[in-house]
């Protein structure tokens, strides 16, 4: 057949300017069963350069509006976002943490230097009344890390007495008389930090031992969260699992912190002047988070096969250089759209691993490392990283939808990431997909395949930018934020959604 060469030259341009889906999703609405708790939504406050002081708490007789000493602007911003849940005092700190130099009246506490961060003193203005006032501020669970580096049985065991007893008793009585009369409902401790570090540079058998001494002795109805291991240091999560399970009753959770640096601890590159190749490297270091929750579980249903035991990653998220010309000891970096999509993608991957992820804590939520808000005197800024939870709080407390993904790679000197990352949800009638492109250069189409419902209608939002390195900063207009998204009506349980190139996207389906 002889076809015109007017009519196949139109043909061939139609066929390369059109984009054909290369990814496809199938989700299971008819299986969704495991929750996704909220504390996977956790956010991490440590005593570290200006999150507490500066960010969140500023004093009475500050200048800056407040809320008896906590940011006016911080406390809405934190509520807005969906906070469920936040963890004090550290990190290395809280194991050099003494928690009655943090009682009392503030005039008469006790300072001390904070060795870990910055050489600086610590006047222990804000302690555990003021705490546990801001998480109820912000309509957050609060979750208390104990000190076992440098701290006692005693000492721990009568910080949870302190807290949480009702009983008539001198720790009960010190409290009321620090104007507390009722005891806080306060579930989450945390025995220890980086005990293979800076908690007590220990070995796994000795911290285990340990753990099972002072858990032994905080007492009361608590979820008590053992300290796990580095990274990948899989024989460290073992001897715990194997220790710690002859006393089951006293593990409800083990802790696991990874970092995402550009390289590696050496090189961690800069937080806001970079190119694709640390993009990527940046990708594919986030992914790696993945094999560590897939390895450590296994290890953990050696011990625990019905997941009673949650894997707690309550430190995780970028870690790059600090900004120029600030206290290297303040961690203190900026936040772009490579932020986000990190963020999206860990979210992604704790979302997806919920039967066994039971809480995570991005570090830090003010002006300390991935923070989701920086504050510079009087002005604030709200990160993308920040938008993401804002986005994904559609997650929190709904049930996971099992789901099947096929999607193109992503490659750029040798290293290959999938092209497009997602997890999904249903609550209340409302299915919510998230999806992160973590191509910088091109759009990618996604087939989505839904069984079990019927959809009549739908809605999006966007995160992403002109450029990777696109950040928001103080006095200039918001660069990276939410926005609306555009996606055809679904037909007969079908729809296909265009990613832009570096976004994070939130799809919902009625």
């Amino acid at each position: 057949m002889n076809i015109p060469k007017s009519i196949l030259s139109i043909f061939l341009m139609v066929v390369a300017t059109t984009t054909f889906a290369q990814s496809s999703l199938t989700l299971h609405t008819d299986q969704a069963e495991t929750q996704i708790s909220k504390d996977i939504y956790g956010h991490f406050a440590e005593h570290l350069g200006r999150c507490i002081y500066g960010g969140i708490y500023v004093g009475e007789d500050s200048d800056i509006p407040n809320v008896r000493g906590f940011r006016d602007d911080v406390i809405g911003a934190l509520i807005n976002m969906h906070i469920p849940l936040l963890r004090w005092p550290g990190g290395c700190f809280a194991d050099t943490y003494h928690w009655e130099d943090g009682i009392g009246p503030r005039e008469e506490r006790p300072s001390m230097v904070n060795t870990h961060w910055g050489g600086v003193t610590e006047d222990n203005s804000f302690g555990t009344h003021e705490f546990l006032d801001f998480c109820d501020l912000i309509k957050a669970e609060p979750y208390i890390n104990l000190n076992v580096g440098s701290g006692t049985v005693r000492e721990a065991a009568q910080w949870v007495e302190y807290v949480t007893s009702s009983n008539i008793s001198p720790m009960t009585d010190l409290r009321k008389k620090n104007g507390r009369e009722e005891p806080w409902d306060v579930k989450y401790w945390g025995i220890g930090n980086e005990n293979w570090g800076c908690g007590g540079n220990m070995t796994p058998e000795y911290y285990a031992d340990l753990y099972n001494r002072f858990a032994s002795y905080c007492l009361g109805d608590l979820y008590r969260i053992a300290g796990g291991p580095n990274v990948d240091d899989y024989n460290w999560m073992e001897v715990l699992m194997q220790k710690t399970m002859r006393h089951p009753h006293l593990v409800q959770g083990v802790s696991l912190h990874n970092y995402t640096f550009t390289t590696a601890w050496e090189d961690k590159g800069h937080a806001t002047e970079f190119g694709e190749k640390e993009w990527i490297s940046v990708m594919n270091n986030t992914l790696k988070m993945e094999t560590l929750v897939n390895r450590h579980s296994t290890i953990m249903d050696k011990y625990d096969p019905e997941k009673r035991v949650g894997l707690i990653v309550d430190e995780w998220g970028n870690w790059f250089n600090v900004e120029e010309g600030t206290n290297p000891g303040f961690l203190y970096q900026q936040n772009t759209l490579r932020d986000a999509l990190v963020a999206g993608i860990n979210l992604n991957i704790f979302n997806n691993h919920a039967d066994r992820i039971h809480m995570a804590n991005i570090a830090q939520t003010v002006n300390v490392l991935q923070s989701v808000i920086l504050t510079k005197e009087d002005e604030m800024v709200l990160t993308p990283t920040y938008y993401v939870f804002k986005m994904y709080a559609v997650h929190q407390n709904a049930k996971l939808i099992p789901s099947n993904l096929k999607t193109e790679k992503y490659e750029l000197d040798g290293k290959s990431v999938p092209a497009v990352h997602v997890s999904a949800s249903t609550k209340d009638g409302v299915v919510s997909i998230t999806l992160c492109n973590l191509n910088p250069n091109k759009s990618e189409s996604i087939d989505i395949n839904i069984t079990g419902d019927d959809f009549s209608s739908v809605s999006g939002q966007i995160i992403t930018s002109d450029n990777m390195n696109d950040f928001n900063d103080f006095g200039r207009q918001e660069t990276v934020n939410l926005k609306s998204f555009d996606v055809a009506k679904p037909k007969d349980g079908k729809l296909t959604v265009e990613l832009p190139s570096k976004s994070v996207v939130l799809v919902q389906l009625k």
